[in-house]
């Protein structure tokens, strides 16, 4: 299972998996970064939390921002985020990415019920 996990999870999140943007358990590696734990875990988080704490449309892509405008200024400046910066923006933008997911498949399904009306 673990090998399943460290072939797939860098594939499926276009993760770089770079040694130095990577969080370590035990000396041992984790399979994606340090941004792309955080999405995975926001992502994971998100039915269980995304179900007593409901943000808005507005508000989920305001809290995207901050892992778009850390990964534009590290890629664009000298400026070199932290592990636990990287991890905390993932986090936030998987945890919204879930919800727009969640929101646009909800009017998809709407909007079809609609048609077949």
């Amino acid at each position: 299972m673990i090998n399943f996990l460290y072939k797939w999870l860098p594939i499926v999140f276009g993760c770089h998996c770079r040694d130095d943007r990577s969080f370590y358990f035990k000396g041992k590696k984790f399979p994606i970064c340090s941004r792309c734990t955080g999405e995975l875990l926001g992502i994971l988080v998100y039915p269980i939390f995304g179900f007593f704490f409901d943000i808005s449309v507005k508000l989920s892509l305001i809290i995207m921002l901050p892992m778009i405008i850390d990964g534009f200024v590290q890629l664009l400046t000298k400026y070199e985020s932290t592990n636990i910066r990287r991890f905390i923006t993932g986090f936030l933008f998987g945890f919204s990415l879930m919800k727009m997911f969640v929101y646009t498949t909800s009017i998809a399904f709407n909007f079809g019920y609609n048609l077949v009306k």
